[in-house]
């Protein structure tokens, strides 16, 4: 039986090549790749209960291999009864084999689990070849345990590529295998 390809080897051997042929770049230099991963959970109820942040930060932990960072609110809302600098999330940066293991993991197991899943949006491009998915549940992914899931809590994944419009970006995820609604 035939090893499966490892999302690198994917770009690698696949994607850069469809790409270059499909914008004719000269370079394998000037093919858009993905830059990082930016996993962020926005927490509002962390306002009345701190702890929910710490659950947060673990599971994120759990996804991602990695130690999320508190994210602070940036100027007070009044009307939220936020104050700036209070934690209000946690988010993760994922970078190189952390960043293609993730990106296995989401498009090969988390989405598939998604109920009445029929594709991602196409239309959640940025304008610069950067795409944002909304999660509305992390118990899609297999490393929660969901007996020990005090709230489902949803989060923000946005892959940061070197594409300089959304059609280059649409295009490197579609040969990642990013499943796009038809």
């Amino acid at each position: 039986m035939a090893k499966q390809m490892s999302m690198r080897e994917r770009y690698e051997k696949e994607a850069v090549p469809a790409l270059m042929k499909d914008f004719g770049y000269k370079s394998r230099m000037q093919v858009p790749r993905i830059e990082k991963i930016v996993v962020n959970m926005g927490m509002g109820e962390a306002l009345v209960n701190n702890k929910i942040l710490d659950a947060a930060a673990d599971e994120l932990a759990q996804i991602t291999g990695q130690k999320p960072v508190l994210t602070k609110a940036r100027k007070s809302i009044a009307n939220f009864k936020l104050r700036e600098g209070q934690a209000i999330g946690v988010m993760v940066t994922l970078r190189a084999s952390r960043m293609y293991e993730f990106l296995e993991r989401l498009i090969g197991v988390a989405l598939p689990r998604v109920r009445d899943f029929k594709g991602v949006s196409n239309r959640a491009f940025d304008g610069a070849g950067n795409y944002t998915l909304g999660i509305r549940e992390q118990i899609i992914f297999p490393e929660i345990n969901y007996d020990k899931v005090e709230k489902v809590k949803g989060m923000n994944v946005t892959l940061v590529t070197t594409a300089r419009t959304d059609e280059e970006g649409r295009a490197l995820l579609k040969y990642m295998g990013m499943p796009f609604r038809s």
